[in-house]
């Protein structure tokens, strides 16, 4: 499963690109408002970070002529410098845009997916990516996992290219469960990625390698 990070937080992507192996970024108007920045200031500083890996921005805009027009901007700003997706949320003009998106050459994460049959109409539109909401499913128990379960399948069974990316974590047992559906992605905040990648008993094993190995190892580097 790759790994994306569901941040725009500039300094919580610099440390993670450090030592996570990241995919890339995914954005939206919710994650930009924690941050209080303008997408105009952020943008910039989040494609130059990529250094070629996928960045996904949310359109805002209502109307599929000018969720064109957004992309078209977006994709400008960001130059070569990022893998760009339009993130485009899946109402009625969202999905006259993504055919729209596509003959233009854009690549489509279909967005605010909160069922199967809304995943399929997506990919039948022309999505690369569909993003279902797993913990916002779950808190309406209307089973986030499962319905991942049901896509991944449903895109294996048709071969349809487009791939999920599961979004909207609280646990790392979400994230768990996920992996084990067959999901091709996640989008996941630094919170959990941090502690999806440590463990406890990793840093006690470590202390002791430590205190073992203190006066043993002498080979000189």
């Amino acid at each position: 499963m790759y790994y994306l990070a569901d941040t725009a937080n500039i300094k919580e992507i610099e440390k993670l690109l450090r030592y996570f192996p990241l995919q890339g970024v995914t954005t939206n108007p919710t994650i930009l408002a924690a941050e209080n920045r303008k997408l105009s200031r952020i943008l910039p500083e989040l494609a130059n970070l990529m250094d070629g890996k996928m960045l996904h921005v949310q359109m805002i805009s209502e109307k599929a002529e000018r969720m064109v027009d957004e992309a078209k901007k977006y994709r400008e700003i960001t130059a070569d410098k990022c893998d760009f997706y339009a993130k485009i949320p899946i109402t009625e003009e969202g999905f006259r845009a993504i055919p729209m998106l596509k003959k233009a050459g854009f690549k489509i994460t279909a967005t605010a997916i909160f069922t199967h049959q809304q995943a399929l109409v997506a990919a039948r539109a022309g999505a690369n990516f569909v993003a279902p909401y797993v913990n916002r499913l779950d808190n309406i128990s209307s089973h986030g996992i499962e319905v991942v379960s049901h896509i991944v399948k449903s895109f294996n069974d048709f071969k349809l290219p487009t791939k999920v990316l599961a979004a909207s974590f609280k646990t790392v047992d979400q994230v768990h469960r996920v992996s084990l559906t067959g999901c091709y992605s996640a989008t996941i905040s630094y919170e959990l990625l941090e502690r999806l990648r440590s463990h406890p008993m990793t840093d006690t094993s470590v202390e002791a390698f430590l205190k073992d190995g203190k006066n043993l190892y002498d080979i000189p580097f």
